[in-house]
C-alpha cells in the first residue's frame, strides 16, 4: 500500500521520524548545527504542552521566575560533580565585542572576558547562588521555583526533538528544611510527571529510579519516567531529582531553624523538555503522518467542504457554520476553505495528525450531514452522521480518542516488556534482534559481562523498576 511517509516504520523507522517531522510541518535545521527552528505547527503543540504542564507545576505550589542565560565558569567549579556531568556539552563564552579584521568579524581580541560564561546547560549553580541570598530562615521554607527557558547542550550527533543542540524546557529547582520533605518532593514531582504523560499525551511511563551508573550528576536520587517507542527504543521524558545538601553546602543554602541554630537546606531539582515532543511523535504517528492525541492537538478537528466550483461559498458557509458551533463548545477548530484541491487538502491534515476530519460535499450539504474519521483509526472509522448529533457528540469523540490511545500505549507495553532469567538470555535475544525493555535482576547488570553487552549491543540501564527496585530496565535509547 502507498503511505504518505516513506519509507515505513518497518522499513528504516529513524529515516521515518526524521521524513514525518517534514511532513507534517514541525521543524527544521537550524543554520546553527545542531539547533533547529520550531515552526508554527510544532510550537502550537509545544504551547499546549507547556501551558498544562505549567498549571499542574503551579498546582504543586511552585512559583515561575526567570534566572540569566550565562551562568560564570566560577559556579560550575563550586560542585564538582555536577560540572564532570556537563563539561563535554558546555559552550563557554569568552569575548564581549566583535571586531572587523582582514575584512570579516572576528572575536576582538582586546574584548577578552576576565572570566567566561558558560550558556546554560542547566540552571542548578545559578539558582543555588540566589537561593544562598533567598533562604535565611525556616520561614523562607519551602522556596518552590521554576523556570521555562532554553538551554544549551553541545549535541555531536543531533536529531530534531530528541537531541539538538538547543532545546527548551522547564526546570524546577525546590528547597526544603529537611531530607524526608526533599524527597517527598521529587517523587511526588516525578508523580506529577507520569500523570501528566498519561492524561495529555496518552502515552503509559514506564517510572523508577536511576540505577547509581545512570544517576543525574551531583544527585543521592534521580527519578525518571521512560517511554518505549514503537521500534522497542526507550527515550527518558523527564526527571526528578533528590539532591541531598550537596548544592546546599557548595552554595551556602542555610537556614536558621526555630531552635536558633544554622543549618543547611536539601534541594530538588526536576525537568521535562521538547524531547517529550519526539517521544509523542514516535508513539502514536503511523506511515501517514502524526497521530496526536486531541489534548494536545492545534486543531482537534478539521472541516473540509469538497466543493465543484459552483458550490464553493454554500459549501464553504455550511462548514463555517459547523465550526462556530464548534467552537463554542471549547473545541479547536479549523475549517479549511482554501483553494486546494480536496484529497490535497485530506492528505495535508492528515500528515499533520488533526484527530477528527470532517468532509461536507454538496450531497452532505443538502442532507445535513457530515463525513467523520477519526485520525487513529483511520477508514475503519468513516460514518456519516447528522451535523447536529456530531457537534453533540465531538467532544465524547475526542474523549474516547484521548483514551483509545493511551490504552495503546498500555498495550505496546505488555508486549515491549519481557523477563529475562540471566545475561546470557539477554545476550541471546539481543543477538537474535529481539527489541523492548529488558526485566532483569540488577545485581546481575554490575559486572564486566553486561558491560560489554552494553559496548557490543549499545544498551543501558533504564531504570529500576518501581515496583520491585532488585530488577531493573535494560533498553536501546535515544
Amino acid at each position: 500500500m502507498k503511505t504518505a511517509i516513506t519509507p515505513t516504520r518497518a522499513e528504516n523507522f529513524s529515516e521515518w521520524y526524521q521524513n514525518l517531522i517534514v511532513a507534517a510541518d514541525l521543524a527544521e535545521n537550524a543554520p546553527v548545527r545542531g539547533c533547529m527552528t520550531i515552526k508554527p505547527y510544532g510550537w502550537a503543540i509545544w504551547e499546549l504542552m507547556r501551558d498544562e504542564m505549567d498549571r499542574r507545576i503551579k498546582a504543586a505550589g511552585v512559583l515561575n521566575a526567570n534566572f540569566p542565560l550565562l551562568i560564570p565558569i566560577d559556579f560550575f567549579n563550586k560542585e564538582a560533580q555536577h560540572v564532570a556531568g556537563f563539561a563535554k556539552e558546555a559552550a563557554v563564552v569568552t569575548h564581549y565585542r566583535l571586531k572587523m579584521i582582514d575584512g570579516t568579524l572576528q572575536p576582538d581580541p582586546d574584548a577578552a572576558l576576565t572570566e567566561p560564561y558558560i550558556i546554560r546547560p542547566t540552571s542548578e549553580t545559578i539558582i543555588g547562588e540566589a537561593m544562598s541570598r533567598w533562604v535565611q530562615s525556616y520561614r523562607d521554607l519551602p522556596l518552590k521555583l521554576n523556570q521555562w527557558v532554553n538551554v544549551m547542550r553541545w549535541e555531536m550527533r543531533p536529531r530534531m526533538f530528541l537531541r539538538t543542540s538547543e532545546f527548551n524546557w522547564q526546570e524546577g529547582h525546590n528547597v526544603f528544611a529537611t531530607h524526608e520533605q526533599a524527597n517527598a518532593d521529587a517523587r511526588q514531582m516525578h508523580k506529577m510527571y507520569g500523570d501528566y504523560m498519561r492524561d495529555v499525551l496518552a502515552i503509559e511511563s514506564v517510572r523508577g529510579e536511576k540505577t547509581p551508573e545512570e544517576r543525574f550528576a551531583g544527585a543521592d536520587h534521580t527519578y525518571t519516567l521512560e517511554h518505549i517507542m514503537q521500534d522497542g527504543k526507550a527515550l527518558q521524558a523527564g526527571t526528578a531529582h533528590d539532591l541531598g545538601q550537596h548544592f546546599a553546602k557548595s552554595f551556602g543554602i542555610q537556614y536558621l531553624g526555630a531552635d536558633g541554630k544554622l543549618q543547611h537546606a536539601w534541594t530538588t531539582s526536576w525537568g521535562t523538555s521538547t524531547r517529550m515532543m519526539g517521544s509523542l511523535f514516535m508513539s502514536h504517528s503511523d506511515d501517514d503522518g502524526l497521530v496526536l492525541p486531541p489534548a494536545v492537538a492545534p486543531y482537534q478537528v478539521v472541516i473540509i467542504p469538497v466543493s465543484r466550483d459552483d458550490d464553493d461559498a454554500a459549501l464553504n458557509a455550511a462548514a463555517e457554520d459547523i465550526g462556530t458551533k464548534l467552537r463554542g463548545l471549547g473545541i479547536r477548530v479549523m475549517v479549511d476553505t482554501s483553494d486546494m484541491r480536496g484529497a490535497d487538502k485530506m492528505w495535508k491534515w492528515i500528515k499533520r495528525g488533526v484527530p477528527l476530519r470532517i468532509e461536507i460535499g454538496a450531497r452532505e450539504m443538502a442532507d445535513g450531514t457530515v463525513t467523520v474519521t477519526r485520525r487513529d483509526l483511520g477508514k475503519a472509522s468513516k460514518q456519516t452522521m447528522a451535523v447536529d448529533a456530531f457537534v453533540t457528540d465531538a467532544g465524547d469523540m475526542l474523549t474516547q480518542m484521548q483514551h483509545d490511545m493511551y490504552d495503546a500505549s498500555v498495550r505496546r507495553n505488555k508486549e515491549m516488556i519481557k523477563d529475562v532469567a540471566d545475561l546470557d538470555e539477554l545476550s541471546q535475544k539481543l543477538a537474535t534482534g529481539e527489541i523492548g525493555f529488558f526485566r532483569i535482576k540488577y545485581d546481575q547488570t554490575t559486572c564486566p559481562a553486561f558491560d560489554a553487552l552494553m559496548d557490543q549491543y549499545k544498551i543501558s540501564r533504564r531504570c529500576l523498576d518501581d515496583n520491585d527496585p532488585t530488577f531493573v530496565f535494560v533498553a536501546k535509547s535515544y
